[in-house]
């Protein structure tokens, strides 16, 4: 221990001996610390006090500066520090990649110390325009509903916005899972995150054998407010570091930037920073849009870095400031919608709110047009389903749109460790799709077949033969011939004939007719027929008879009427002719 000591004293005299700038402490509040003699000084210049801990300048005053220290222990008045760097830098290196780690880059999972091979500036700067190239090849994230709906390419910059317990970390997962069989490194940042949640993730990744191709930044709720707001800027050092010096593609996940952006509040509170909206300090925007900015890909070799920030929307309320900020940053967002969610539907992905604004461009014709129609078949089933819910009666088309929604739905259904390629979604959405209104699809069964039929594709020419046989296979076998009985809520094959036949016809003009004489016999004319459905009127010196449907005829009256084989209505007037011979 008394060797470690000397070693941080001589460090610290080497420092000073180095001419760098030397300042006295004259103020501590917590982990703020007032530091007066250290100009000329940079903007999170990395600073290192007497008894061996650190800290980075915040902010610059004019005659001290404010340090957010990173140590545990307090600092005392009069204690001296140094300058050690111009900016602050986090330790990086290739074997971080299957490690969890906290925010100093201390090792936590028991495997052993972890060797640098360089540093990285955290508050590095993002890459310029010119040092930039379109992006063009879409990032397979495993799950169905977001590769058919809403895809992302490589290094494009999309939010995960929801509410709390709405699936957004799962989601996140998933991503993370099924990155482990492609040559995407993943940089999983977990900022001011409980207990709990950690080891539910890291379960996750460990049961996938995952975690190999990840690295994991821990910082927990119960941690200094300094480590959880540079948790994010760490992780995104270390994913620069695969991205622009081991020339990898890399992803990168904020969970969560709500979390952060708290955190910052409070240190700017306490720094006796103006507050702005929701007490935010002013340069919120910029936090955070200095970090998802450094996203990207770049022209000299190609490579991406793909962001993922996650962001708390309360109560399902998009239009938050903190929601608002991101959506304005980014490049698109999923939105987990809570009332999907309680449907029982995974992920609860909102196919209203969600867009993506680069993602189709990484897309083939086929998935295009699989987005399109699946979209479309979203926006009947609801329409369908509003009516529904009004208890009226439904066509049969509106039928056939509720069951093709439902089906649509148990197909973007997955589990958190369940995920598919992209020819495997395309079989599922082209047979759904395109499926005939009476047949009868298993899904789960398709499910199970799948993986086996699509490694059989080798070409699109080959799409169409195998999807035949996946289709083949998911049917329900022994399924019994269809009920004549229409389903609940549908009209009868009776009913529909008879509002045919009760349906009125346009009635044609009869020519007309000389005047009749006194005495002559009465005749029917075109004009004077019944028209069809409708009971004939008795001669005019006679009782009228009330015009009525032949439906709402009472049954004494049914039996004196009668059709001929033109459709003519006839009634019976035995009765009346006695009467009248009397």
């Amino acid at each position: 221990m008394s060797s470690s000591k000397e070693g941080v004293s001589l460090h610290f005299q080497k420092l000073i001996e180095q001419g760098n700038p030397v300042g006295e402490v004259i103020g501590v509040n917590k982990f703020i610390v007032s530091v007066k003699g250290l100009h000329p000084a940079n903007a999170h210049a990395l600073v290192m006090f007497e008894d061996g801990s650190k800290g980075f300048i915040e902010h610059v005053l004019a005659d001290s500066v404010l340090i957010l220290h990173l140590g545990t222990e307090m600092l005392k008045i009069g204690m001296v520090a140094v300058t050690q760097h111009d900016k602050l830098v986090t330790k990086v290196g290739k074997d971080l990649v299957g490690r969890v780690i906290n925010v100093l880059g201390e090792p936590l999972d028991g495997k052993g110390p972890i060797a640098p091979d360089s540093v990285w500036p955290v508050f590095n700067s993002a890459p310029p325009i010119y040092e930039r190239e379109l992006l063009d090849l879409q990032l397979e994230t495993g799950v169905t509903s977001v590769d058919g709906l809403f895809p992302i390419v490589r290094g494009q910059r999309l939010a995960i916005l929801g509410d709390n317990k709405s699936g957004k970390t799962t989601l996140a997962t998933q991503l993370t899972i099924n990155q482990k069989n492609t040559d995407i490194k993943v940089v999983y940042v977990l900022i001011g995150k409980r207990r709990a949640d950690i080891d539910e993730l890291l379960t996750r990744l460990n049961e996938t054998d995952s975690l190999k191709n990840a690295v994991v930044i821990v910082s927990t709720l119960f941690e200094s407010l300094i480590m959880t707001y540079l948790a994010p800027y760490v992780g995104c050092a270390i994913a620069e570091y695969f991205w622009q010096a081991c020339d990898q593609d890399t992803m990168i996940v904020y969970d969560d930037l709500t979390s952060h952006a708290q955190a910052y509040r409070e240190v700017a509170l306490l720094s006796n920073i103006s507050p702005g909206r929701d007490s935010y300090p002013g340069d919120m925007f910029y936090a955070h849009s200095s970090l998802l900015e450094r996203a990207g890909k770049l022209m000299r070799n190609h490579k991406t870095l793909t962001s993922l920030p996650i962001v708390l929307t309360p109560n399902n309320d998009i239009t938050a400031y903190l929601p608002t900020n991101i959506m304005s940053i980014t490049d698109g967002q999923w939105i987990m919608d809570m009332e999907v969610f309680l449907a029982g539907h995974r992920p609860a992905l909102s196919t209203g709110l969600s867009v993506t604004r680069v993602g189709g461009v990484g897309q083939n014709k086929r998935q295009k047009g699989h987005t399109v129609a699946t979209l479309k078949a979203l926006a009947t089933f609801r329409q369908a389903e509003e009516y529904a819910h009004f208890g009226s009666e439904l066509a049969l088309s509106a039928h056939k749109d509720l069951a093709r929604g439902k089906t649509i739905y148990e197909v973007f259904s997955q589990s958190p460790t369940e995920t598919y390629s992209f020819m495997e979604q395309q079989l599922m959405l082209d047979i759904v799709i395109n499926l005939d209104d009476t047949s009868n699809l298993d899904v789960k069964k398709m499910k199970e077949n799948l993986r086996e039929i699509a490694k059989q594709v080798k070409d699109d020419g080959d799409f169409e033969k195998w999807r035949d046989e996946l289709q083949n296979k998911s049917m329900i076998s022994g399924t019994p011939i269809a009920s004549t009985k229409p389903p609940e809520g549908e009209l009868s094959h009776a009913a529909v004939a008879e509002a045919k036949r009760t349906e009125p016809k346009p009635v044609e003009e009869p020519p007309l007719q000389p005047a009749a004489k006194a005495g002559d016999e009465f005749k029917p004319t075109e004009s004077t027929k019944p028209i069809e459905g409708e009971v004939p009127q008795a001669e005019p010196a006679k009782e009228t008879v009330h015009e009525e449907p032949v439906e709402a005829a009472t049954q004494q009256e049914a039996e004196l009427i009668h059709i001929d084989k033109e459709g003519t209505v006839h009634k019976q007037e035995e009765k009346e002719t006695e009467e009248v011979e009397k």
